[in-house]
């Protein structure tokens, strides 16, 4: 068993790369999103165990690596890198650009009272407003923001945006 694995680490290590090489790709310019990101995850999960045995197979070539200078920079700029796209995520001073646009609209709705967003359901305001009363958001006036209604009636913004889709599909 130890000889098939080893076999087969280097092979699977090099298939999956691929694999996330190209949904990465296609990730990244937003082509088939909805195909590839799930693969993306799941395959790149898979992909630890073939790269584990595949440094357990070249152990001792792979240490010597770590007694060069190669090894120190580039792990040292991919340190880097990485802090450099997380940081702004991680200190809270994201502009929101280069995020799931979807979700920025739902902040930009949900920042919104329902007399601002009547219009785009095609709504009156006191017809969003009694919708959202019936759905449990107590505090619902035209002039609160929906995010605080939904925070101030114990519940979430995005129950609070289901409720609206729901209206809108009336």
């Amino acid at each position: 068993m130890p000889n098939l694995l080893s076999r087969y680490a280097t092979p699977f290590t090099t298939g999956l790369f691929l694999v996330s090489l190209i949904s990465g790709i296609a990730l990244f310019f937003h082509y088939g999103t909805a195909a590839f990101r799930e693969m993306h995850e799941w395959l790149s999960m898979v992909l630890i165990l073939p790269f584990i045995l595949h440094v357990w197979k070249n152990w001792r070539p792979f240490l010597a690596y770590f007694k060069r200078v190669p090894m120190a920079l580039s792990l040292g700029l991919c340190l880097v890198a990485g802090l450099a796209f997380a940081w702004p995520a991680i200190t809270g001073t994201a502009s929101g650009a280069g995020g799931n646009p979807a979700f920025a609209m739902v902040n930009v709705v949900a920042g919104g009272t329902p007399a601002q967003v009547a219009p785009l359901l095609g709504r009156a305001e006191t017809d969003v407003v009694t919708a959202l009363k019936q759905a449990g958001f107590t505090t619902a006036n035209a002039a609160t923001p929906l995010s605080e209604i939904a925070t101030a009636s114990g519940k979430d913004t995005m129950a609070l945006m289901a409720t609206l889709a729901a209206l809108k599909a009336k």
